[in-house]
């Protein structure tokens, strides 16, 4: 693969590949599934920003989107975006986590006012929310609230499942935002700061490992939490 290939290329020419059943010759973005149809298409005009002068605008936008309804994640153009610009990574960071923030209470609102109204057309229309979803969902806020919701938004656990059900069982709001601020925060800032301090040989991990490391890490923080539980309870 060439060296003066732009971001954006590279990851066309490595999804290219997957999608003729060839070797790729190099790993995908995390949390990016195969994409055929209109899903690849969509996800192609996603990438597209990343060589545009307002990609930092458009990273705000697709991540508060991704919170409620749209079905692509932002990481690849926050991946893009860094890498064409490492400096400026950390930056990208913080336009993400703020978009995808703003985009979860939207998600919330939704949820909480709006839900009787639209429900259908999110079980119908948007890809990962069913009725299905929604009832596992219920089961788990009636346990771990807080932290359901903290694992969606930094594992590729579809988020806007959580941000609308969140809404609509009427989760406490507090611990909706904080819960949503630092993992959403976590996830993207751990994934600009590597390429912020390494650059783009980093690419090759954070593709292969980064979604792997993210369910190891929460295990941790959480089996942390249960073991300081049992030791002082």
């Amino acid at each position: 693969m060439s060296e003066s290939m732009t971001p954006r290329e590279r990851e066309e020419e490595r999804e290219d590949h997957r999608l003729h059943g060839e070797d790729v010759p190099g790993p995908i973005t995390p949390g990016v599934a195969k994409k055929v149809g209109w899903v690849r298409r969509m996800y192609d005009w996603v990438l597209s920003y990343s060589e545009k002068p307002h990609g930092g605008w458009a990273l705000f936008g697709f991540s508060f989107a991704e919170s409620s309804f749209f079905p692509i994640p932002p990481d690849p153009l926050l991946v893009a975006l860094a890498l064409g610009a490492p400096k400026r990574a950390l930056r990208f960071a913080a336009i993400c986590t703020a978009g995808s923030v703003l985009g979860a209470v939207a998600g919330y609102a939704i949820g909480w006012g709006l839900w009787s109204a639209v429900d259908q057309f999110f079980f119908s229309y948007v890809p990962g929310v069913s009725p299905g979803a929604f009832e596992r969902v219920r089961e788990l806020y009636d346990r771990y609230d807080f932290w359901s919701i903290f694992a969606a938004g930094f594992t590729p656990i579809p988020f806007k499942v959580f941000t609308l059900s969140a809404g609509a069982f009427a989760i406490s709001f507090p611990i909706f935002l904080l819960a949503s601020g630092i993992s959403r925060a976590a996830r993207f800032f751990i994934v600009a700061g590597l390429i912020y301090y390494y650059g783009p040989p980093i690419q090759g991990f954070i593709d292969k490992h980064f979604d792997r490391l993210a369910w190891l890490f929460l295990i941790l923080l959480v089996g942390g939490f249960v073991l300081i539980k049992v030791v002082l309870g």
